[in-house]
């Protein structure tokens, strides 16, 4: 079983700055609205100066003091988890159980899900506590590709293939969106069966691509973010490494 003892050591020092009163919640054991309170309170210094405004950017290197004594913050945490069906990528359960539940961590609540996945859907999901590691994942600048093993309602025909494998790279025209997808990379494994890889993440946006395409979805699995591909069983969990944590700095 993991445990929080597992987690790799990466020191902040080559991380960006956080909040200030997030530097609290990874410093102490205060929850983030006391963390506020003590902030607005004018309780907390940095480097020697008080700061009563919770969103301040402040890094390690600062000295950062409550009551007299300098905080130190907590490693932040990288996890990958092999997400069930019938999941939710939420921290408390809902009409189905939280994927929270399969993490056995301190303070999971500090945890959030970067790339959220539906509740139908399987696979590759990253939980962390650092929200500009997350960041870069998510934003669309980056470029951060997620490739997604899709099973499909109705069999892809061999001669449509080349047309189909054109229309995703040249980007689709979603219902409701202004903008057309970026373009995406289709690949058929069998003509029930397809991988694609998106670099954005709208809506529904698979689903959505395919519905436009006049097909279905009928099974969706994420295996694979950036170069980090899915290495866990299903419903087990482990610590990323501090080089696959770095690889995702932009």
């Amino acid at each position: 079983m993991n445990s929080d003892n597992d987690a790799p050591c990466v020191s902040l020092k080559t991380l960006p700055k956080m909040r200030l009163d997030k530097f609290l919640c990874k410093s102490t054991d205060n929850t983030r609205a006391e963390s506020i309170g003590l902030i607005e309170s004018g309780q907390v210094r940095v480097n020697g100066l008080v700061i009563v405004t919770p969103q301040t950017q402040v890094h390690e290197n600062n000295s950062i003091m409550l009551a007299g004594h300098r905080l130190v913050a907590r490693p932040s945490r990288y996890i990958m988890l092999h997400k069930p069906l019938d999941t939710l990528c939420s921290n408390v359960d809902g009409d189905y159980p939280s994927v929270m539940n399969y993490i056995n961590v301190d303070r999971a609540e500090d945890l959030h899900i970067t790339g959220r996945l539906d509740a139908d859907t399987t696979g590759l999901l990253l939980l962390t506590d650092d929200g500009r590691w997350s960041f870069n994942i998510i934003n669309p600048k980056f470029h951060c590709e997620k490739t997604y093993r899709v099973t499909l309602r109705d069999p892809i025909d061999k001669g449509d293939i080349d047309e189909l494998v054109s229309r995703f790279e040249l980007g689709l025209q979603l219902q409701g969106e202004k903008s057309l997808t970026l373009p995406a990379k289709l690949e058929v494994i069998t003509p029930h069966q397809v991988l694609l890889t998106l670099s954005e993440g709208r809506y529904h946006q698979v689903k959505r691509m395919f519905f436009t395409v006049g097909n279905r979805v009928v099974g969706l699995h994420r295996q694979q973010v950036g170069e980090l591909s899915l290495d866990v069983e299903l419903s087990e969990w482990r610590y990323l490494t501090a080089d696959e944590i770095s690889a995702f700095n932009c």
